[in-house]
């Protein structure tokens, strides 16, 4: 566990504002003292906003697709190639950034100190509710991660933390789903004004429904995402509109990381474009993703009947493939995007050029939304609704409840993103229906931090992780048309390996297990 400094975990508690934009321009209190600080509602709430500050980052929802088939991170020093090509040890630098219980001894800090504080009870329940989901969630993603954790529930010393032992994963899992049912209904539905931004209901049974699918609790899944099915959440109208700055907090997102301008900003949306945009093409998009994509008349590029043609690959298909990768003649802020031609200033690993000819679409569509995309106020979505109708018909699936809402809720997600509805008589089994709902999660939450975790829990890794990374055909593009012609074999960014006796987890970083070496090794490191 890590070192803990209490009296900078108690000055971030106090100072560091917390997600909602208005609570951002709050001034800060450095004058407090514990035994003064809880003096009102007033002090109760700026000390949450400190619980709220950090508990998830951008970086990690965006960059997370690199540790899985769907994407190559190409710079170590940004942490995440390690992960991709299984070749993470306990000493990798930049690494280490996702074991950490900053977030979880706040919010113990604040929930032991609460309850003094004179202020309406209903008031006191609901902060309390949000203090215990954000500690919730901390431990889902270090126990999705790294296994077997240190649960801790209340604030210990730095004796205690350097000599605690781990728990069982599945006792850690099972803490995080009573947290998650207990704090539901004492959430609200929804907030308006200052405090929009906040945990609800909504993310509280998401997140449930998530971790219950994850764990093949599948009718606690079904039962969970029925709830939040009810609370009024809608798809929005434009699945590529869905992730622009103008449309943040609409009717999809149920639980996202709030971010404003210059206060507390997403600095990450630069990382994505290639260097003639001004970006670093940081997150490359593989060829496998792109190959995932169906034509648009629903059927996969490997049927004959498709229509599918190599030569002109990216036409006439899921419109969700453009819309999430900027692939090769494209047309992107007023040019035809050109990676697969030496002459181009993107050319392939030329500069912060990507390394794959592909580069991340779904935040970017249009950069002239961003005066500067290394300084936005684009929240970070990290559920929304699609993902829930996805749990639900997965779980029901998997559960063998297979039913026309089955396929009302896929064909929602489809539909919406401008393909057909789902063909009954291809789709007509649980074998077939598994297929297609693992399909869908993977184009549809593309890029939204979300891949690895399936590939975890369906132990697929030696299927798609154990293979080269491959790339766009290198060719010409029309920069008058942007039409294409390509030539030679798809181009390799790297070869990967994958040990599935390893891989499925993280090691814990070996600083922690200098500091306290209680913690032991996983498996294989």
């Amino acid at each position: 566990m890590t070192r803990y400094r209490y009296s900078l975990l108690f000055a971030t508690a106090l100072l560091l504002s917390g997600c909602d934009k208005d609570f951002l321009d709050r001034n800060p209190q450095d004058a407090y003292s514990n035994s003064s600080l809880w003096s009102s509602s007033n002090d109760a709430l700026a000390a949450l906003n400190g619980c709220y500050s950090g508990w998830e980052e951008s970086y990690n929802t965006l960059y997370m697709d690199c540790a899985s088939d769907n994407a190559y991170g190409q710079y170590y020093w940004e942490g995440y190639t390690y992960f991709g090509n299984g070749s993470i040890t306990p000493s990798s630098a930049y690494s280490q950034d996702r074991w950490s219980y900053s977030t979880i001894q706040k919010c113990n800090w604040f929930l032991e100190n609460i309850d003094v504080t004179p202020m309406d009870e209903a008031l006191k329940s609901r902060l309390k509710s949000e203090a215990r989901f954000l500690r919730a969630y901390q431990y889902y993603t270090m126990s999705q991660l790294y296994g077997d954790i240190p649960l801790v529930t209340k604030s210990i010393s730095g004796e205690e933390a350097n000599a605690i032992s781990k728990t069982p994963m599945i006792e850690v899992q099972a803490f995080i789903l009573s947290e998650l049912g207990a704090v539901a209904a004492t959430l609200p539905v929804n907030y308006t004004g200052s405090d929009v931004g906040r945990v609800t209901q909504g993310a509280a049974l998401a997140l449930k429904a998530r971790i219950e699918l994850y764990t093949g609790k599948y009718a606690d899944a079904i039962a969970s995402a029925q709830k939040v099915m009810a609370l009024g959440y809608a798809l929005h109208p434009s699945y590529q509109d869905l992730f622009r700055i103008q449309n943040e907090n609409n009717k999809e997102v149920i639980l996202d990381i709030q971010h404003k301008e210059n206060d507390y900003a997403n600095g990450n949306i630069g990382v994505m474009p290639s260097s003639s945009y001004g970006g670093w093409s940081s997150i490359n998009p593989t060829q496998a993703l792109v190959d995932a994509y169906e034509t648009k008349d629903g059927r996969l590029i490997t049927d004959a009947a498709s229509g599918y043609n190599a030569n002109d690959p990216y036409a006439n298909r899921d419109p969700r493939l453009k819309a999430t990768v900027l692939v090769p003649g494209q047309l992107y802020a007023g040019s035809y995007f050109n990676p697969i031609e030496s002459s181009s200033a993107d050319f392939i690993g030329g500069g912060n050029n990507s390394a794959t000819g592909y580069i991340v679409n779904k935040y970017t569509s249009n950069l002239s939304d961003y005066p500067d995309m290394w300084n936005t106020g684009l929240n970070q979505i990290v559920i929304r609704y699609a993902e829930v109708l996805l749990i639900y018909a997965e779980a029901k699936i998997e559960a063998g409840q297979v039913d026309a809402s089955v396929y009302d809720a896929i064909d929602a997600v489809r539909v919406r993103a401008g393909m057909p509805k789902t063909d009954r008589v291809v789709y007509n089994s649980q074998v077939k229906l598994r297929e297609l709902v693992r399909r869908e999660r993977r184009v549809e939450l593309a890029m939204e931090g979300l891949r690895w975790f399936d590939v975890q829990r369906w132990k697929i890794g030696p299927e798609v992780m154990a293979k080269p990374v491959l790339g766009a055909r290198l060719g010409k593009v029309d920069l008058a048309t942007g039409k294409l012609t390509l030539s030679g074999e798809h181009i390799k960014a790297e070869d990967r390996t994958f040990d599935p006796a390893k891989n499925y987890v993280w090691p814990i970083p070996q600083s922690e297990i200098d500091i306290n070496k209680n913690l032991g090794q996983n498996p294989n490191y």
